[in-house]
């Protein structure tokens, strides 16, 4: 597949797609306005000379995915992709008029539609689409260009040859390591970490440790790389708090309910990395 759509253009869109476009397809990126596509491309092009600095990626690829980059605001210029892949926010409503769109405008009657959702079943989205057996889960990790893992995520229409298709492109051209999961929610990544962060935060929440201390435990006694609110910071409490209303919303176990505390600091947008402060503070 060589023709490559990216809807969103955000902390995942834009790993997204930077990795995509060093693979050697052409990827057409899409945003909701122009100071969003804007953002996205300075991001992109942050990470790109970050890593040729580093010395982890060469002139020569990074100047190849910056050709392969197309930005624009139109979602008829990914007609002719093959594969679009979805990676706005984590939210039910919006992702399905996305995938509407996306049934609208794809010319391709093989294109691949995929969703980058942590928690929202695809068969949800499927549903929406007049394609529903082209519809399928690649679910990648923070930050996309580094971690290898993707979740590859089949519905109950999804056929086989899609299955395979999307596991070959993860695999070849993007080097990913793929592990699979049926179609529920937090597939299998998501549904053992989002409790065990939940469970960080009650007991933050209740006096019971301080959040150095619960990271630092993690951390030095786990051998964990970030401790579990470090880490939320990282992800995002709104995503955080996302997945966990699927994961409640399908399970009803009380401890994949959001604790109030990550309640308010969403409300409040304390978000963590991305607005700068969240269980720890992240401004200059």
């Amino acid at each position: 597949m060589e023709r490559i759509g990216v809807v969103g253009c955000g902390l995942m869109g834009s790993g997204i797609a930077e990795m995509v476009a060093r693979s050697g397809s052409q990827v057409t990126v899409i945003e909701r306005d122009a100071a969003a596509l804007e953002a996205g491309q300075e991001r992109i092009e942050k990470s790109l000379s970050r890593a040729v600095a580093a010395g982890k990626v060469p002139e020569e690829e990074a100047d190849l995915a910056r050709a392969n980059l197309i930005f624009t605001l139109d979602f008829s210029d990914l007609a002719h992709c093959q594969l679009v892949i979805e990676a706005v926010a984590e939210d039910e409503a919006t992702k399905i008029e996305i995938f509407k769109k996306l049934n609208e405008v794809l010319l391709d009657p093989l294109a691949i539609l995929a969703t980058n959702t942590s928690s929202i079943p695809i068969i949800k989205l499927a549903m929406v689409t007049k394609r529903p057996e082209q519809v399928i889960g690649l679910h990648f990790f923070n930050p996309v260009p580094v971690l290898k893992l993707v979740e590859l995520i089949s519905s109950l229409l999804t056929s086989a040859e899609t299955t395979q298709r999307a596991r070959d492109f993860a695999m070849g051209p993007l080097k990913k390591r793929v592990i699979t999961s049926p179609d529920r929610a937090g597939f299998v990544v998501n549904a053992l970490l989002i409790p065990y962060l939940l469970s960080a935060i009650r007991m933050l929440e209740s006096g019971f440790a301080s959040a150095e201390d619960i990271d630092t435990g993690m951390v030095v006694g786990c051998a964990h790389p970030l401790g579990p609110l470090a880490l939320t910071d990282l992800i995002g409490l709104d995503t955080t708090h996302a997945v966990a209303d699927s994961l409640y919303a399908e399970f009803k176990e009380p401890h994949m309910a959001a604790p109030p505390l990550l309640s308010r600091m969403t409300q409040a947008g304390l978000l963590g990395r991305k607005t700068g402060q969240g269980f720890y503070s992240y401004k200059k």
